[in-house]
């Protein structure tokens, strides 16, 4: 079974091809261009690189977030889209997730981080049992080093995953020496992390509706902040009289 697997929840753009145990192909770009410019030609590339027809695939994966809610949108249209046209199961993956994946420690947390905005991040916490990746604690938005120090106090080793981690590090200041930040070439999001969950799911016959299936936001954009304090001022000047 080949699929497709897609990231855009943060700057980078991944697509991925893979089967269960084979990454057949992966691009994955950080660039100063939109997803909507890129995504398509990127998708392009790791079929024509895995030597996979689109008509062969058998399944898409995509990161469902939290993170950038414009890059969320633009990749799980385009993945509804191809789902739909294609005729072939859809499923979605947490992103925070996909980044803890990379580091199987047993005896460790690891702390997967997203830039929330305003000194706020996107903080799971996760760890290694028996071979498997199991949430700790779940999803939520939290100031980034009360988020640190939440994990820290739970006196095991924690590894600090995810591109937040690394761009604020100088605002963490000293860290904990139980508390270690990923190493760089591990910290950008791949869509090959999103194939292996993706691919789980699949092989045990789960998938998302597609009509459904929507990004895990948590939180509303600023221009959704912004659109109702507008709105709502305006609705008390042209409110009825007392």
């Amino acid at each position: 079974m080949s699929i497709l697997a897609i990231d855009t929840a943060s700057s980078v753009s991944s697509v991925a091809v893979a089967r269960e145990g084979c990454l057949e192909a992966e691009v994955t770009v950080e660039a100063g261009h939109t997803h909507s410019e890129t995504l398509l030609s990127h998708i392009e590339g790791a079929l024509s690189f895995a030597g996979v027809a689109k008509e062969a695939l058998e399944g898409i994966a995509v990161s469902i977030g939290p993170g950038s809610f414009t890059g969320l949108r633009i990749g799980l249209a385009t993945a509804k889209a191809m789902a739909y046209g294609l005729g072939i199961p859809l499923v979605g993956v947490p992103t925070l997730q996909t980044l803890a994946l990379s580091f199987p420690v047993p005896g460790a947390y690891t702390l997967a981080l997203m830039d929330a905005q305003k000194g706020n991040a996107y903080a799971a916490l996760y760890e290694w049992k028996e071979g498997a990746l199991e949430e700790v604690e779940a999803v939520h938005v939290a100031p980034l080093k009360e988020a640190v120090a939440k994990a820290a106090s739970r006196g095991r080793p924690v590894l600090l995953a995810g591109e937040l981690a690394a761009k604020k590090h100088a605002r963490l200041g000293d860290l904990p020496p139980h508390v270690l930040l990923a190493p760089a070439h591990l910290l950008t999001a791949r869509a090959s992390h999103v194939a292996w969950l993706g691919l789980a799911r699949l092989a045990a016959g789960e998938a998302d509706e597609l009509m459904t299936l929507e990004p895990f936001y948590i939180r509303r954009s600023e221009a959704e902040v912004l659109w109702e304090k507008r709105h709502g001022m305006e609705e008390g000047k042209t409110g009825a009289p007392c």
